[in-house]
């Protein structure tokens, strides 16, 4: 396995062949030498793409959907794992019980600060919003 391969089969590079898969690639984190070699191109052809903004704004681009996706699982993982820790307050044993219960409270304190922090956020840039016009 490379670098770059994934654990699964969906990688949004499967099936695309020349600039597009450059720019999965290249999103994805590879070297410019391997994502070149993936796209069927040379290394000198990718970085003269890479000195082009337009193409430099589609990979950020395609970064940003891969870090959208990830972010999609993870919050499904996190559900997930919310659960596990709901059952295990339910444990026979005392240790156990106090672990869920602690990992519970101090997740609950920080994604509550990070809401808090988001609305302030918010609330600042509405507020900046307003200023300009």
């Amino acid at each position: 396995m490379t670098e770059n391969d994934s654990p699964q089969n969906d990688s949004p590079a499967d099936g695309l062949i020349g600039e597009d898969r450059l720019v999965i690639e290249l999103a994805r984190g590879a070297t410019v030498k391997n994502a070149a070699d993936s796209a069927g191109m040379g290394e000198r052809t990718a970085y003269r793409r890479l000195d082009e903004p337009t193409f430099r704004r589609r990979i950020a681009d395609a970064r940003g959907q891969l870090v959208a996706r990830a972010t999609g699982k993870l919050a499904d993982a996190g559900t997930k794992a919310v659960d596990v820790l709901l059952e295990l307050l339910d444990s026979e044993l005392h240790t156990v019980r106090l672990g869920a219960a602690r990992s519970i409270l101090e997740i609950g304190s920080r994604l509550r600060e990070a809401v808090e922090l988001e609305d302030r956020v918010h609330q600042l840039e509405a507020q900046l919003g307003e200023n300009e016009r």
